[in-house]
């Protein structure tokens, strides 16, 4: 029987996985954090049913209900001067990775992601909120470049760490897309970030460990240029808002591996069995098919969606059931 480390390797290398790997049950995964210092803070009830944090850039969130990620509602940069006096906390110190190495020797056998709070852009929008960050890439362009590189910088020190703290792979979150295109235009994308994507993909990769990427909305002007990047892994909540045939389509040109539940504003909210298996089993066939290429995922947080969790476990005991190597070469004979 296949380990998790070694079924998740399989499913991004497309050699054959025994199942397809899951983020649910008894999952494949487990998550390790650095402890450095940082501004970050709890979340707090401030009255109202209102709740606040700070972030560990020194952002103000705020959030109307106990359970969602909530939103910046205050940049920690609120002008552009402060860019340049501004410290990032400390990210190069191997011993604030200590966590993370206890937890690689109590899971030797499953797949351990470090966590990274972004790459570039989720970084930066969030400390100039998201309307002037967008602003200051149009008029200040050689300032946010600049800017950019400094982030990069303790990027590579996250990366390098992780890898020597003994992670699979990283993973970090970047919502590129409205739920109709990405938030800049492709042609800026390629000039200020695929080669900040390209630098530290390419280090994770000499380090040898994989590079996950969550993104929410409609990113399929960059899909391209992110596979072209070296990202191991898209994680989507949505992926009937590219359509699965689309990512189907992505993996005819590169080994890119989706990792997504059954989409979580179109079937799930069906709350219809029929449908969900049935995606279900179309994501097994056209994105897994017994090769690899798929993780079935499972949406943490059915409160902030307005769903019974019954509805997710019928998408998850469809996946488990169906996506045994065995019982898909069966139904794929039937057909």
């Amino acid at each position: 029987m296949m380990t998790s480390k070694e079924i998740v390797r399989r499913t991004l290398d497309y050699t054959g996985p025994e199942r397809v790997a899951r983020s649910f049950g008894d999952s494949d995964f487990y998550g390790a954090g650095c402890s450095a210092q940082t501004h970050a803070t709890s979340w707090k009830e401030t009255g109202g049913g209102r709740w606040e944090r700070t972030d560990e850039w020194g952002n103000l969130w705020g959030r109307i209900d106990p359970t969602s990620k909530g939103e910046v509602i205050k940049g920690v940069l609120e002008d552009l001067p402060s860019i340049e006096s501004y410290r990032f906390p400390d990210y190069s110190r191997p011993e604030d990775y200590a966590a993370v190495t206890q937890r690689r020797a109590e899971q030797p056998d499953k797949w351990l992601i470090g966590g990274i709070p972004g790459f570039t852009f989720n970084i930066a929008r969030k400390m100039r909120k998201l309307d002037q960050y967008l602003m200051d890439l149009a008029l200040e362009p050689e300032l946010m470049h600049e800017f950019h590189n400094r982030i990069d910088t303790m990027l590579e020190d996250m990366i390098r760490n992780y890898a020597a703290a003994g992670v699979d792979s990283v993973m970090f979150p970047e919502d590129w897309g409205t739920q109709s295109q990405t938030l800049i235009s492709p042609a800026m994308w390629r000039d200020e970030f695929f080669p900040r994507f390209n630098k530290l993909c390419g280090l994770a990769h000499e380090l040898g460990i994989r590079v996950f990427m969550h993104s929410c909305g409609n990113i399929a002007a960059i899909v391209p240029g992110l596979m072209e990047a070296g990202i191991d892994v898209l994680q989507f909540d949505q992926p009937d808002l590219h359509g699965i045939n689309a990512l189907a389509a992505y993996q005819g040109k590169g080994k890119i591996t989706f990792w997504c539940p059954v989409d979580i504003q179109t079937t799930l909210q069906q709350r219809d069995e029929n449908a969900i298996r049935s995606k279900a089993r179309e994501m097994l066939d056209k994105l897994w098919r017994g090769n690899g290429g798929f993780i079935a995922g499972y949406y943490g947080d059915n409160v902030s969606i307005g769903l019974d969790p019954k509805w997710q476990d019928i998408a998850c005991e469809e996946f488990v059931t169906q996506g045994i190597s065995s019982n898909y070469n069966k139904r794929q004979s039937l057909k």
